[in-house]
Formats: C-alpha cells, sequence, structure tokens
C-alpha cells in the first residue's frame, strides 16, 4: 500500500489537523455564539432602521391624507348639494305644480323633464303611494320603491344613492312635492353616473401614495391613486346630501414591528446597542476575532472523505419521482356532493374511508388558500364520532391544525370559526334528515361552500388529487360558555316568558334550555336529551307533525310560546298558545321590522318559498327586499353580495348581520324573538304580537318524493314544459308562479330527493284555484305523481 493509499485508508477523525474531531474538538462555542448574537443584534437594528422608515413614510401619509378626505368630502357634497338645490328649484315650479294640482301627470313630467334636461329617468306618482307600489313590487322595482317609501316616510328629500353594476350605475332620489304644506305627489329622479365620476376624478390625487375611494354601504365606486395597506381602517367620511362616503388609505408598506415610531426607533437602539456590546465582549473575552490559519474547513473535510460508490437500490429510487398525488382508495356516489352541503346514508353513501378522503380534500383547499387551523364539531347522531375522527385524520394528513370542538350544534361550529379566528370550520351533521344519514357542512376561509366548490372536493377525491403534508395537529377545545356568554351579554329579556322548548333529541337540547334561561326566560324543556336515534319525532319544524308535542304542551303549561329546533340546531320553528304555527316568512317580518329601527334602508333577503306579504312588510319598514334561492349557504353568499343586513328562509333558518355575524342560527333567532316579544310597549302577549303579522291563506312545505336525482330532471323539464295563464313564472329557483292574489312552487330539494311546493292565496278560493293550476301542469308532465293537496 503506497503512503497515499494509506493516508486514504485512515479514519478521518485519526487525521490531524483536517480530521473532524480537529474541527469540532476545538470549536469555541460560547465564541463562535457570541458572534452570532452580535451579528443577529445588528441585522435587526438594520431591519428596525427599514422598518422605521416605512412606518414614518405610513405616518407621513395618514397625516396628508386626512385633509384629502375631507376636502374631497366637501367637495362632492358641495356637487350633490347644487344638484339638490336645482331639484328643489324645479319643484316649486308653478306651472309644474299647477298640472301636479290638476291631476295632468304627462304635462307635469314633461315640464320637469325640461326643467331638469340632464335626467335620465323621471317619474311622478299621486299623493297616495300604497296603491301604486303594492301592485307588484318586482316590475316596479324594489330600490326606486324603497327610495319612495323612504321619501313618505320622512316627508322631505330623501339622500342620493348609486344604483346598478359596474358600467351601468346611475344616481337616484325620491321627494315629495309640496305646495306650502299641501302635498301633491312625488318624484322619483334617476340622473347618469358619469358626471359624479368626472367629478371624483377631479379631485386632487393623494399627496404620498395612498388611495382615494368612493363608496356607498361598504361598496367600492371610485378609487384614486394606488395599492392601500392591507387591513387599513377607514370609516369613511359622509358626503353630505347622498348615501356615500369618501375613504382615504394610506399607501401599501411592509410595516411589522410596531406602528409606534418612538417604539420604532427603540429597537433601532437596542439592535445595535446589543450588536456592539456583544462585539466588545467577544473581544475582551476571547481575544483577536480572526481563525487559526491551521483549522481544516468543512471542504477540506469532505474533499479528504472517502466517497462510497452509491447502491443499485439507492441510484433506483433517485430516479423515480415521489408520487404527487394520492389515489381515492373508495367509489364515490356523486349525488351525495349536493348543491349546498355534503349528505348521505351512513354505511352505503357515506363511510369512514370517505370521511378520511373529505377531510384531505378539504385540507388541500386551506393549504392553498395558505389557511392552516380548522374547527370540526358535530350533532348527536350515532355515526357523528366515526365520521368526524375520519375527517379530522384526513385533515392532520394534509398538514392541518384541527381543533376539535366535541359534541355541539351547527351555529357553536360557525361561532367557533369567528372565536377562534380560524375561518374554516366543517360540521358534521344530518340536519334535519332521518336518523340513518349524515353529512358535512362546510367553511373555508368564511365562505360557505356550495355548488362548484363542492363539485371541487368530489372531482379531486374521486381523480385523486389529494396531496399529503406533514406538521397537521389535533386539540380539543370547549367554547360552549364562550357562546352562551356571547349572546346573554348582548340579549336580555325586559320581561319574563315562559317557553316550552322542544329539542327533538337533536344536539340543541345540550345548548338551546340553558341559552334561553341565560337570557331570562322561564325555560320547560321538551325532548332535551340528545339521542341520535330520535325516538320521539323526527327533528325537523318545518313538518307540521312535528310540532303537535309541542302544541299540546304550550297549551298545557300555560307556557307563553314554543320553539324547536332541528337537529343540529340551526333552524326555528315558532307555535303559540293557541296552537297556530308560525311560518318563517311571517317571523322574518317582525324580524325584519325590529333590525330596520337600527339600520334603515337595509337590504332584507328571503328565499322563494316566502309568501308575497312579506316583500311589502319590508317595504313599509323602510327596507330593500331581495328574494333569492333556497340554501343556506347560497343565502349567506348573496348576504356577503348585497351586505344584507337580515335573511331567512321558508325552511327556519334566519341570518342577523345586525348585532350577530350571519350565519345561520336557530337557537340565535329564538332569542332575538323573545327579545322582540318581550319589549312590545304595550305589553301584550306573544300570542297577539305574533297574530297581527299579515297573513294569507297557505300551506306548508308539501313534499313528493322521487328516485334520487329524478328530482332534479323532473324540475329541468318542467321549467321547459309549463305555462299559467295570468300568471308571472320565475326560474330562479325551481318554478314559482305569482297572480294578484297568490304564488305557487315547486323546485327540487337540495339536502333529499323530493320535490318540495307551497301555495299561498289570500282567500281559500285562490287558493284553491293555484293548487288547481299546478295539479294540472303537474299531472301533465308525471301522471303518476302522488300529489299531497
Amino acid at each position: 500500500m503506497t503512503a497515499t493509499q494509506n493516508r486514504s485508508a485512515q479514519h478521518p477523525s485519526a487525521r490531524s489537523p483536517r480530521g473532524w474531531r480537529a474541527l469540532f474538538g476545538t470549536f469555541d462555542w460560547r465564541r463562535e455564539l457570541t458572534l452570532a448574537g452580535a451579528t443577529l443584534a445588528l441585522l435587526f437594528g438594520l431591519f428596525s432602521i427599514w422598518q422605521t422608515w416605512g412606518l414614518w413614510q405610513v405616518q407621513q401619509a395618514v397625516a396628508a391624507l386626512t385633509p384629502t378626505r375631507v376636502q374631497a368630502a366637501q367637495n362632492l357634497g358641495d356637487w350633490f348639494a347644487g344638484l339638490r338645490k336645482q331639484i328643489a328649484l324645479a319643484l316649486q315650479d308653478p306651472a309644474l305644480q299647477a298640472d301636479m294640482a290638476g291631476v295632468h301627470s304627462t304635462a307635469a313630467q314633461t315640464r320637469l323633464q325640461a326643467l331638469l334636461p340632464q335626467a335620465r329617468r323621471i317619474e311622478l306618482f299621486g299623493p297616495d303611494l300604497n296603491e301604486v307600489l303594492h301592485a307588484d313590487y318586482a316590475r316596479f322595482g324594489y330600490a326606486k320603491a324603497a327610495q319612495l317609501m323612504r321619501a313618505q316616510s320622512k316627508a322631505a328629500m330623501v339622500p342620493f344613492e348609486v344604483r346598478g353594476n359596474a358600467g351601468a350605475q346611475t344616481l337616484s332620489l325620491a321627494t315629495p312635492l309640496w305646495h306650502g304644506t299641501h302635498l301633491l305627489g312625488y318624484t322619483w329622479i334617476e340622473f347618469p353616473f358619469a358626471p359624479l365620476r368626472a367629478r371624483f376624478d377631479s379631485l386632487p390625487a393623494p399627496q404620498g401614495g395612498g388611495r382615494l375611494e368612493l363608496r356607498q354601504l361598504g361598496l367600492l365606486l371610485l378609487a384614486r391613486g394606488g395599492s392601500a395597506q392591507p387591513g387599513a381602517e377607514d370609516a369613511g367620511l359622509p358626503v353630505p346630501g347622498s348615501a356615500l362616503s369618501v375613504r382615504a388609505l394610506p399607501p401599501d408598506n411592509y410595516v411589522v414591528l410596531t406602528d409606534s415610531l418612538p417604539l420604532a426607533l427603540l429597537w433601532v437602539v437596542l439592535g445595535f446597542g446589543a450588536g456592539i456590546a456583544l462585539l466588545w465582549l467577544r473581544r475582551r473575552a476571547f481575544g483577536s476575532t480572526s481563525f487559526h490559519l491551521g483549522e481544516p474547513t468543512l471542504a477540506d473535510v469532505m474533499r479528504d472523505q472517502p466517497q462510497a460508490a452509491p447502491s443499485t437500490a439507492a441510484v433506483a429510487k433517485a430516479a423515480t419521482p415521489a408520487p404527487a398525488v394520492s389515489a381515492a382508495p373508495v367509489a364515490l356516489d356523486r349525488s351525495i356532493f349536493r348543491a349546498y352541503d355534503i349528505r348521505g346514508v351512513v354505511g352505503t353513501q357515506l363511510t369512514a374511508e370517505i370521511a378520511h378522503l373529505l377531510g384531505q380534500a378539504i385540507g388541500n383547499l386551506m393549504r392553498e388558500k395558505n389557511l392552516g387551523e380548522i374547527v370540526l364539531g358535530r350533532d348527536g347522531r350515532l355515526s357523528g364520532a366515526e365520521l368526524v375522527t375520519a375527517l379530522g385524520e384526513g385533515l392532520r394528513d394534509a398538514g392541518c391544525h384541527v381543533i376539535d370542538l366535541g359534541a355541539v350544534p351547527t351555529p357553536v361550529v360557525y361561532f367557533a370559526a369567528y372565536l377562534l379566528n380560524t375561518g374554516c370550520g366543517v360540521a358534521v351533521t344530518g340536519s334535519h334528515n332521518p336518523p340513518e344519514y349524515n353529512g358535512f357542512k362546510i367553511v373555508v376561509g368564511g365562505d360557505t361552500l356550495s355548488e362548484d366548490a363542492i363539485q371541487d372536493l368530489y372531482a379531486r377525491i374521486s381523480e385523486g388529487r389529494l396531496k399529503h403534508a406533514d406538521g397537521g395537529s389535533l386539540r380539543q377545545q370547549d367554547v360552549g360558555h364562550d357562546y352562551l356568554e356571547r349572546i346573554s351579554g348582548d340579549v336580555q329579556l325586559e320581561r319574563p316568558l315562559k317557553v316550552v322548548v322542544d329539542c327533538g333529541n337533536g344536539i340543541a337540547g345540550a345548548f338551546a334550555p340553558q341559552l334561553l334561561q341565560a337570557i331570562g326566560a322561564e325555560v320547560i324543556p321538551l325532548y332535551c336529551d340528545v339521542d341520535g336515534t330520535f325516538p320521539n319525532h323526527h327533528p325537523d319544524p318545518s313538518d307540521p307533525h312535528n310540532l303537535e308535542d309541542l302544541m299540546l304542551s304550550v297549551k298545557r303549561m300555560g307556557a307563553d310560546l314554543g320553539v324547536a329546533f332541528d337537529g343540529d340546531g340551526d333552524r326555528l320553528g315558532v307555535v303559540t298558545p293557541s296552537g297556530e304555527n308560525i311560518f318563517p316568512d311571517r317571523l322574518l317580518m317582525l324580524f325584519a321590522a325590529d333590525v330596520l329601527t337600527r339600520d334603515p334602508g337595509a337590504t332584507v333577503i328571503y328565499d322563494v318559498k316566502c309568501t308575497g306579504h312579506l316583500a311589502p312588510a319590508i317595504l313599509r319598514h323602510g327596507g330593500v327586499p331581495l328574494m333569492w334561492r333556497t340554501g343556506h349557504s347560497l343565502i349567506k353568499a348573496k348576504m356577503r353580495e348585497t351586505e344584507a343586513a337580515l335573511a331567512g328562509e321558508m325552511s327556519g333558518h334566519f341570518f342577523f348581520r345586525e348585532r350577530w355575524y350571519g350565519f345561520d342560527d336557530g337557537m340565535y333567532a329564538a332569542c332575538r324573538l323573545l327579545e322582540i316579544l318581550a319589549a312590545d310597549p304595550g305589553r301584550r302577549a306573544p300570542g297577539a304580537i305574533l297574530a297581527a303579522l299579515p297573513r294569507d291563506v297557505s300551506t306548508p312545505e308539501l313534499k313528493i318524493a322521487l328516485a334520487e336525482g329524478a328530482h332534479y330532471a323532473f324540475i329541468e323539464q318542467f321549467r321547459h314544459n309549463v305555462h299559467f295563464d295570468g300568471g308571472r313564472i320565475s326560474l330562479l329557483d325551481g318554478v314559482r308562479v305569482d297572480w294578484p292574489d297568490g304564488f305557487g312552487l315547486v323546485r327540487a330539494s337540495n339536502t333529499t330527493p323530493v320535490l318540495v311546493l307551497r301555495f299561498a292565496a289570500d282567500t281559500p278560493e285562490g287558493l284553491q284555484r293555484i293548487q288547481d293550476a299546478f295539479r294540472a301542469q303537474l299531472l301533465a308532465q308525471q301522471a303518476d305523481l302522488q300529489l299531497p293537496f
């Protein structure tokens, strides 16, 4: 063996000074850690200088934006004031007033158009608005009707509002037309949006960067300047004479350490001070900071280290890329992926394996949105524990942090997503379905998944596009006390009410009685022990048969009211001592009247199954009614889009954004109902208050069972084949036909394979006529249908 071979064969630790022992055995950790600490402190000082500079720039921009915002609001307010003055002068024109007094509406409209040539459209009405407005709100226009109703209630010109979508926006207002103290009528005037845009564009650009925004009820209309600082808040300065506001936001600047300039300067001093002090200490304690020339470098050691030939297995492993996805091990029934949740029969359509894959798919979606934490809860069904465990394992396999809430109502899952700031949650629940069903209601990034988003989860699983990631975790947390405390801290009854609470053996039984007691009610529990077999009756308050025991209990116990909840606590049913079932669309009238006292002009959303009396009731209280498709996730999405303050469905879902979070919560809705009833100025009995609500002759939700999927096919054909004489057909969700005295509806349920029908009219004769019309059309489509009416 040569000298060179002998040296190469020696173990590295036997050689000096180029061995591993020489490298690490003589390493002075105290000295090098001191140097590392000094380096980090100096880098922190430099970072603090950059942050201080950025913070100073932001503060300078904010200071400059304040007068800009004030000037912009005043400038636009002056423009609106000029336009309002021009309108007021035109309305005082003697010829116009003479034409109005003589009921020469055509001549009056021509005269007013000549006085206001820039107006796009002008409409004149007599002093009695009710006859005009109540004829047909949808055709007349809800927004226009709401403006006229506000002008009527205030007896004055209302503020300008922007209406329409981007590219087709207009300015409009309504005002009464007075001759002294005599009311001649009302006018609604629409102006083009372009002059306002030109006025806004002529405003001085924000100094020092930032952005100037013109908004209406949170909706961005116009903007000037660059990008704004993320998370910057500005409540906005109102523009006089309009429903608009001006916001001024500072420029985007990456500031993370502090919002205080003195504290930022302190970080600079501490960083540089600590770095210099550590360098001085190192030199004083250890002498020269230079390395000994004889010490080996890591490159020296690696160069002298003998290299082993790679094994055949290692080469093969390196040549084969790791799979990016995992294939779905089970077959999926696509029908369980419904319009606004996932739901099916446990053991056949829905298994623990599917729940695991679903958790992985949800986790992948979360990670794509840079979301890492999610809350899970389950209702009282017997299959819930197994499914939520499998779901959590799938989420952890995707690298997510899971917070298990245990057995809680669905609204508590939604609440926990807000409380714990996760923005994500899954409620494992079969809702009001039979005991053999279970399912998943899913929220990701604050959005309740529906339609395309639900189908995307199906595609991820069926195509095997499920990625694995490490780092997932699980912890348990109880938020029940926080939920009860949050509601009872806001809602308290002005007088005690005796209430029978029927939870149908659903999970609401573990929360609702304590909650209603906490707000000041005397509670009589009925079927409040949680039992996933639902031994007493089906947990669906929309079916009147399920309310029979509650009606009997309210009467026998001398209670003021009876309330019922569905299997997961997000729907509410109400009965009175007289045995009347107060349908949710009538309850929504009461909720709207209350909310609109604090949020006038707010939008109130209702689904296609609601009575035709609801829209006029909302308008009478100064709100804007909006009919939308049935489905809790669809309603919540529409609420975000329109910034509605309240929404409700005929099924008993109620969504409060005023004083609450905008999700559906039957237990919270019960608290708000009792609050309204207990605060009645005349101290009327709850039954009397509810009986006074507008009503019609109506049916509950009627159902026709069909094969899975057949109900969708039926509606699709029905939409193209039907014809109703004298009725206005809406295809928003199924087929709804409105007549002057009532309506009829048939739609496909998105939770069970049934057709859902509802009919209402002003008289029994009208109801019979509408049902006969639908009966003929339904049987013409499918002669063997078993109709429930």
